[in-house]
């Protein structure tokens, strides 16, 4: 690696402030500026760049790096390349979510240097002193682990994975004005669809109640499985098949080409276990089964098990669970 191993984190905007992947970026990137005994920066574009560098500020960023809005993927590289020629880190982590998968790869090639995309983990060889970056190979069946000596090494982080860690406002933190020159070229966004949810974000349940295959259709979706949730106070999701049989809204797809939940407790419904779902929740803490298949994958994955049918066991639990909440 060359003189400055900073971390630089490409931090993206919602709602006003910074997106909860960006946070958990910065916290990942404050734990590994550690370990590099180098610092913490943040690039942030958009019209409220200054609130987003604030919050970068109070999450260990040393340094923000702001811009007007960016409505393209060309305009969001052009930032990127600036912040990078700037700030000249040894690492530049990237949201594996929304604009992340499309930037990551392609900064990297501008960049002319390597990329790793959908990483879970990120840490300092204490033997070589080289950046490792963990990440599921094989439909999530393993996870290697990849390391390279291009700088600046840029890798694209799983929602989720990672802790945000706490806040200490007060920090000394510098930020500087980015002038970026946006290509002619670009693309613009011509409108905007923002997806209506109600209730509580999937992605940022405590409790996710998922439904599989085995639920037979989509009225479990919106009655014993959202009844069960909303005792919870959680939120419902599904895998690919109910998705893809119109059971359920994309929207609620959980899995290696969905959405990447870690729910404190993941309640899995009829469920079988396929690989490609479980990479979409192998974060969770606590993971609850239910089939009536007691050879089922899901068995293998799951912290506590029950074999039965889901039409019996889940309005049972679901009672069992108001009682206990009642008293």
């Amino acid at each position: 690696m060359d003189d400055n191993k900073s971390v630089l984190v490409y931090g993206e905007i919602v709602d006003g402030r910074l997106s909860s992947t960006t946070c958990e970026l910065l916290g990942c990137g404050r734990r590994l500026a550690e370990q590099l005994g180098s610092s913490l920066a943040c690039v942030v574009a958009g019209t409220d760049a200054e609130a987003g560098a604030a919050d970068a500020c109070s999450r260990g960023a040393t340094t923000a790096y702001v811009t007007p809005a960016a409505d393209s993927i060309e305009a969001l590289l052009a930032v990127a390349v600036a912040a990078v020629e700037t700030a000249r880190p040894a690492v530049v982590l990237v949201p594996h979510a929304g604009f992340g998968r499309e930037l990551g790869p392609r900064l990297a090639f501008r960049l002319g240097t390597a990329a790793s995309t959908d990483c879970i983990d990120v840490k300092v060889d204490p033997q070589t002193g080289q950046v490792v970056l963990t990440k599921p190979v094989y439909g999530g069946n393993a996870l290697a682990d990849f390391s390279s000596d291009c700088v600046p090494l840029v890798a694209t982080i799983r929602p989720k994975a990672m802790s945000a860690g706490d806040t200490s406002p007060g920090g000394v933190c510098e930020t500087i004005a980015l002038s970026v020159e946006v290509p002619s070229s670009a693309s613009t966004i011509i409108d905007r669809v923002e997806e209506k949810v109600e209730g509580i974000k999937l992605e940022d349940a405590v409790t996710v109640v998922s439904g599989g295959r085995g639920t037979g259709g989509p009225d479990p979706f919106n009655t014993i499985l959202k009844e069960l949730a909303d005792v919870l106070h959680g939120a419902v999701g599904a895998s690919r098949p109910p998705c893809d049989n119109g059971w359920a809204p994309e929207s609620m797809h959980i899995g290696l080409t969905g959405k990447i939940v870690a729910p404190d407790l993941y309640i899995a419904v009829a469920i079988s276990g396929a690989s490609q779902h479980m990479a979409g929740c192998n974060g969770s803490k606590t993971v609850v089964a239910i089939n009536k298949d007691e050879e089922a994958n899901i068995f293998r994955e799951a912290t506590y098990g029950v074999v039965g049918r889901f039409e019996d066991v889940v309005p049972a639990f679901t009672a069992k669970l108001k009682e206990l909440l009642a008293d």
